[in-house]
């Protein structure tokens, strides 16, 4: 018998026993994650509205605020702005998109006349996709108490989850920033600089990203509403709304709406109102893109954009739509830790 036969194998049992417990760990947290997809999305939208509001809590404590006055002025200022939106946008958004929902049937017909719907139901066959649409709302509508129902249990859902939100802000501002000095103060000294540096990274990309788009956000709102305007697109003032809610995805989100509009605007004015509207989100599109985006984020997110949409494409799926719009903070976050690792690994090699 030769001596490799009678050799004794390498792997020990405490090898086999760590890699079968890091395959059921790793199976164990993917299990976690699929389960609690709901509140891990409250908790991450949470933490970056909590990072992003704390930059004007620490602005108005270095005026001379306590922290807690600081956070509470925060809280009503925001609160204040959005009871103000809600009373004097919300009534004639929902009254034009009530509108909108009415003549819907009378928008498709016109949309089934058209020469390019045409084209495109001869190679995609969408006439029988949006009959087979209708067929499936129209089963759930025959029941009148189940829309009616439905529709009140989310609104209720929707107004438990925007409270929640607000309340893990609140703390998240109130006892976070105690929690991370906390952890921090457990660090290895020789390490705990390179840790705050990282944190500071993170708080200073995730802050500038959340305030940045907001501003774009309103930009795209106000131009866009302004342009329906002027060239009396009916239901203006939501699809403006909608344009503007777009830009919370990058890239993505103004395309999908920016082409939604478009049809709309060939349905009810024609070929030419399309054409200019049309044209108006690719000049729009330059706007943000070449324009509005590299200013705003030039010193905050640096992302590939093919990283950017890849993100949005795998957290939306995990996450749904939250996930597409915290896809780029979080993934900006990853990336400066990814990189202060990956400095750490040369260090390590030149040394």
């Amino acid at each position: 018998m030769s001596l490799e036969a009678t050799k004794p194998s390498q792997v020990t049992l405490k090898t086999a026993f760590t890699v079968c417990f890091a395959v059921v760990a790793s199976a164990a947290l993917v299990m976690f994650l699929l389960n609690t997809r709901f509140a891990l999305t409250l908790m991450l939208g949470a933490a970056i509205l909590a990072v992003s509001l704390d930059h004007a809590v620490s602005f108005l404590s270095r005026k001379g605020l306590s922290r807690g006055l600081a956070i509470g002025l925060v809280a009503l200022v925001i609160a204040g702005l959005l009871t103000g939106f809600s009373l004097l946008l919300i009534p004639p958004a929902i009254s034009q998109g009530k509108a909108l929902v009415v003549e819907a049937p009378q928008l498709l017909s016109r949309l089934r006349q058209t020469h390019l719907f045409s084209v495109l139901d001869d190679r995609f066959g969408i006439q029988g996709k949006i009959q087979e649409q209708l067929g499936n709302v129209g089963h759930v509508v025959e029941g009148a108490a189940s829309p009616v129902l439905a529709a009140l249990g989310g609104a209720l859902s929707g107004v438990a989850t925007a409270v929640t939100l607000f309340f893990l802000v609140i703390f998240m501002l109130i006892f976070g920033g105690e929690r991370v000095e906390a952890l921090l103060s457990e660090s290895h000294p020789a390490n705990r600089e390179r840790y705050q540096r990282v944190l500071a990274k993170i708080y200073g990309a995730i802050g500038g990203y959340t305030g940045g788009v907001l501003l774009i956000c309103g930009v795209n709102a106000t131009l866009t509403t302004t342009f329906l305007a002027v060239t009396r697109m009916p239901f203006f003032l939501p699809l403006g709304i909608l344009s503007g809610i777009s830009s919370l995805v990058p890239y993505a989100g103004p395309i999908v709406s920016g082409g939604l509009i478009t049809v709309l605007a060939l349905v009810t004015g024609g070929v030419w109102k399309a054409v200019a509207t049309a044209i108006y989100f690719v000049l729009y599109g330059q706007l943000e893109g070449n324009i509005l985006g590299p200013v705003i984020f030039k010193r905050t997110v640096h992302l590939n954009p093919l990283i950017t949409l890849l993100s949005i494409l795998f957290i939306a799926e995990l996450l749904g739509v939250v996930g597409a719009v915290v896809a780029v903070p979080a993934v900006a976050a990853a990336q400066i830790v990814l990189t202060e690792l990956l400095s750490i690994r040369r260090e390590r090699m030149q040394a």
